[in-house]
């Protein structure tokens, strides 16, 4: 910084550097001063008008009283009188009902995402895909059935289907013969689905039967998807081989449903149902 002012009356403050780099002290536009200060202004109005000062017990409410809560609890009661025609509807009409009428449907299935997404989607994915060890919805192919009562019902009682491990009566070449039948989709030209009793659930046509909650063997698409590593053959033997839900076998597949009677409501359960329905068109 130099000692003496080489640039004097510019009205500097004498602070140079590098011979010309110097500190001037004019005064700030006019228009930025009175910016300044209507923002100062402001800021003291709105501490006035609204929630601002700390105080011993908390802060000042302003004199307009108004709250974050009581702009939320309004926007809230807001919502819900639109939502009122139609959850009034929803109570007094059954799933099917709801089905039926497009506007409600429409309305039941916007409402339902997040149901969806907080109770089913952490097994069943966000759009019905499925994940390994849990089935899709979005296929139209029901191990229970796909029309609308009887998604209440899966939804509300849950489900725990069983199927016998077959290690113990089948040999490995066994076992790959009806494997590689049901992934052609012709488990009947296997003659041990006939001899070793797969009939007795899956039917003599080998397409399941709802009220067992036995699959469809000849649609090519299956309960359980192939983990890492497998092939859908290897899946289908893994599941003839241990079973579902065995508990006589350690390494059976587990597959259950749970209930949701007691945690939801009957008219959250109808939404539900509706909201799956429409994954896939239902039965």
């Amino acid at each position: 910084m130099a000692d003496n002012n080489p640039f004097p009356g510019e009205n500097n403050t004498g602070h140079i550097w590098d011979d010309n780099i110097r500190e001037l002290s004019n005064p700030p536009p006019r228009w930025w001063m009175i910016a300044f200060w209507a923002s100062v202004l402001w800021w003291v109005a709105y501490g006035i008008l609204y929630p601002m000062w700390p105080t011993g017990s908390g802060n000042t409410k302003g004199i307009m009283g108004w709250s974050q809560m009581q702009e939320y609890d309004a926007g809230v009661a807001e919502v819900e009188g639109v939502r009122a025609e139609f959850e009034n509807q929803i109570k007094n009409l059954s799933a099917q009902q709801i089905l039926a009428n497009p506007g409600l449907s429409d309305y039941t299935v916007a409402s339902a995402k997040v149901l969806f997404g907080d109770n089913c989607a952490a097994c069943h994915g966000g759009g019905g895909q499925g994940n390994v060890g849990f089935p899709v919805l979005a296929d139209d192919d029901w191990l229970y059935g796909g029309s609308i009562d009887a998604l209440v019902q899966t939804i509300t009682m849950g489900r725990r289907g069983i199927m016998t491990a077959h290690s113990k009566i089948l040999s490995d070449a066994e076992i790959d013969g009806l494997a590689n039948a049901i992934l052609a989709g012709n488990p009947t030209s296997d003659p041990n689905f006939t001899q070793k009793g797969c009939i007795a659930c899956h039917g003599m046509d080998g397409r399941g039967m709802a009220v067992l909650g036995s699959a469809n063997l000849t649609d090519g698409i299956f309960r359980f998807m192939p983990e890492q590593g497998e092939t859908q053959l290897d899946s289908i033997k893994r599941t003839i081989r241990y079973g579902v839900n065995d508990a006589t076998e350690p390494k059976t597949r587990e597959a259950l449903m749970p209930t949701f009677g007691e945690r939801l409501s009957k008219d959250d359960i109808k939404k539900l149902a509706v909201y799956v329905h429409k994954f896939g068109g239902g039965q």
